[in-house]
């Protein structure tokens, strides 16, 4: 039986509970792509450099998730300015004279998950932790918050980071103790970053009248949080929102078919989520 014409995968560790496998496979099959593959594997830092340098010809495309997204960087040809910003690659793309391009498709996916919710621009925002997806909300809200971004952080050595991250990215942050955190709650775009069951204890917070609450999480889902702020009227945008949007940006950099079928996408996701 002769390989596959075209392949991708999804690489990290841990990787089986990954939802881009549904997503990527959803893709190809609307886009009539029969002999496309797209695949996972366990792969840690260590085994990142001999994984990569024994593909193939047929290969077009990774995606990443932890922990490789920074120890990729020194293995690749070219980085696009996005991911070197917050020094973070989520998407390798194989070209056809044999090299290797980076970028980060997670902060322009921010960016389209909001805009699909009508968040176009927003004068003030909020970030509810510190790690590596906080700077990506950071990037993301470099491109649509005119004013400034308070971020609230477990530890003085995070607030430092995150307010490192708003230097390079040229915003404006300042940074709050997490017991602090409910004050975060009225503001008008809230991004929650953190670990499941960490904002938990806010959702008893919640204002009468919440403005957009924009939570990476989605399984378990929803939150308590998001669920609360859906009760009291909030807009909720989900992780799976974010992971779908994402994952168009890949497609489209991997096939070189525009635009991606989002909505199949996203019905790939939830069905998917919902087996669970």
């Amino acid at each position: 039986m002769s390989a596959p014409q075209r392949r991708a995968a999804v690489l990290g560790s841990p990787i089986a509970h990954s939802l881009s496998p549904v997503l990527h496979r959803a893709a190809y099959e609307e886009l009539g792509l029969m002999d496309w593959t797209y695949d996972r594997f366990e792969i840690d830092e260590a085994a990142l450099p001999g994984f990569i340098g024994e593909l193939g010809p047929e290969w077009a495309g990774l995606s990443l998730t932890m922990p490789l997204k920074r120890a990729v960087i020194p293995l690749l040809d070219e980085v696009s300015g996005t991911a070197a910003s917050v020094e973070a690659v989520n998407t390798v793309v194989f070209t056809e004279d044999g090299r290797k391009v980076g970028d980060n498709t997670d902060i322009p996916g921010m960016v389209a998950a909001l805009r699909e919710r009508g968040i176009e621009q927003v004068d003030s925002a909020a970030i509810l932790g510190a790690g590596a997806t906080a700077s990506s909300a950071l990037a993301a809200l470099a491109r649509i918050c005119t004013g400034e971004v308070v971020a609230y952080v477990r530890s003085d050595a995070r607030a430092a980071e995150m307010r490192q991250w708003g230097e390079r990215l040229d915003v404006e942050v300042r940074t709050e103790a997490w017991e602090d955190a409910r004050e975060a709650l009225s503001a008008p775009l809230v991004i929650a970053t953190t670990p499941a069951g960490a904002t938990d204890a806010l959702s008893g917070l919640v204002p009468e009248r919440p403005a957009t609450l924009f939570d990476v999480l989605y399984d378990p889902w929803p939150t308590e949080l998001a669920a609360r702020w859906s009760a009291y009227g909030g807009a909720v945008v989900s992780g799976l929102d974010l992971l779908v949007h994402q994952a168009v940006l890949q497609v489209e950099q991997m096939t070189g078919r525009r635009p991606a079928p989002l909505d199949a996408m996203r019905k790939a996701g939830e069905h998917a989520l919902a087996e669970r």
